[in-house]
């Protein structure tokens, strides 16, 4: 598989508080993982850095393969692990009360993917036709567009867009959500901090990563476009695709 994550500051923030990247366990499948922290004095670093490197530990030691069921429950049960985990930390150190972090990952095999998220950082399948996006946010914008009390352009342009009302870390069980799918050769997964869909269209990203640039130098083009309209929070994008294993990247 070939597979690319980058993350940027932006150009208003001082600090990052995205975190994640793309780990191989032994049986040579892919775990890909974004985390957008949130707290204040930094706490937000704390969150998603613990949480990224919590599931990069327990994923790098597996040896087995799994089924789409088995990868669900995995990331279901390690969600629900690590969520514990960064609140018993928040709820130890007053410098870090009330820090949080989204999360969604992928478990990212030959033939299936899982996709697991809680908050707003997103998760997208691409094709060679279409871009799909596969999660919903868990934000108090996005409940008032299911309810049918906000259009989608209403809901896409809201100035209370970032209020989540669901984080991990911030309570002491928290449910993500989990989606099994199929995918081809050629297809990608595609993770993000809300730093870039908040500012690119699903259509210019499709359409970027679907161009004659090679993965990393899209991924660089679409954090670039991200900053150039603002860059008011931190950028964050790891991407895999289903290549066959002698031309992939390791």
């Amino acid at each position: 598989m070939d597979s690319i994550f980058l993350t940027d500051v932006g150009k208003v923030r001082e600090h990052n508080e995205d975190a994640g990247g793309i780990f191989l366990n032994k049986a040579g499948e892919y775990l890909a993982v974004v985390a957008d922290g949130m707290g204040g004095h930094q706490a937000g670093d704390v969150a998603s850095g613990m949480t990224t490197e919590l599931l990069r530990q327990a994923w790098e030691s597996m040896e087995k393969s799994f089924t789409p069921e088995e990868a669900g429950n995995w990331l279901s049960n390690k969600i629900a692990e690590v969520n514990q985990k960064v609140f018993e930390k928040a709820s130890e150190n007053s410098g870090l009360q009330g820090m949080g972090t989204t999360l969604v990952t992928a478990v990212c095999t030959p033939s299936f993917v899982v996709i697991a998220h809680v908050g707003d950082s997103r998760a997208y399948l691409l094709t060679d036709k279409e871009l799909q996006l596969k999660t919903q946010d868990h934000s108090l914008v996005n409940e008032l567009r299911k309810s049918g009390q906000l259009t989608e352009e209403e809901a896409e342009n809201h100035p209370r867009k970032n209020i989540l009302t669901r984080a991990l870390g911030t309570e002491m069980h928290i449910k993500s959500e989990e989606i099994a799918l199929e995918w081809k050769a050629g297809d990608a997964v595609v993770l993000c901090s809300d730093g870039l869909s908040n500012k690119i269209t699903n259509e210019e990203i499709k359409n970027e990563l679907l161009s004659d640039h090679s993965l990393h130098e899209s991924a660089q083009i679409l954090i670039h476009t991200a900053n150039g309209r603002g860059g008011e929070d931190n950028i964050t994008l790891a991407v895999v695709i289903n290549t066959p294993l002698e031309e992939g990247m390791m």
